[in-house]
């Protein structure tokens, strides 16, 4: 929920806006003041543990997408996210204080979500797939001395 809201309220607020920095994120959730202080995890959480294209670290949350180093902006429908993110692209309005179910409501319309896991087949997936594959085959083999050996017949 924390990523989530205050980048939906920041969205909301500022519609010509594509994304916003982590610092913005931040700042808004010191504005929303949830908790009475700002709690040390706000910017792990918008940097990494909710964000959809990067790897699960170790939150497996969809809701936020990393246009740059810096910079992010709510998932959408038809953005590719890493295989292994498979959590919740919104949070369960029970729970979010009362305030912000209007909010959650609002994102599922801009950005068109399903709270489901990815199952589309991707161009890259049958790639993700293999990591690891031929692993026990290779084990002891010298890249470069595969290579020369296979060199040695060509004409």
């Amino acid at each position: 929920m924390r990523s989530f809201s205050r980048q939906a309220l920041l969205h909301r607020e500022h519609p010509d806006r594509a994304d916003f920095t982590l610092s913005e994120i931040v700042k808004r959730a010191e504005k929303e003041n949830l908790h009475g202080e700002l709690r040390p995890g706000v910017h792990v959480h918008a940097s990494l543990h909710c964000v959809a294209n990067r790897a699960p670290n170790p939150g497996r949350y969809r809701m936020l997408y990393a246009t740059s180093d810096r910079t992010r902006r709510l998932l959408a429908r038809e953005d590719d996210v890493h295989p292994q993110r498979t959590g919740k692209m919104f949070p369960d309005p029970e729970e979010v204080p009362q305030q912000y179910h209007e909010l959650i409501l609002w994102a599922k319309r801009r950005f068109g979500g399903s709270r489901n896991p990815p199952t589309s087949s991707r161009w890259l997936d049958g790639i993700f797939q293999m990591i690891g594959m031929g692993r026990e085959m290779w084990k002891g083999e010298d890249p470069d001395a595969y290579v020369e050996r296979q060199r040695e017949n060509w004409e």
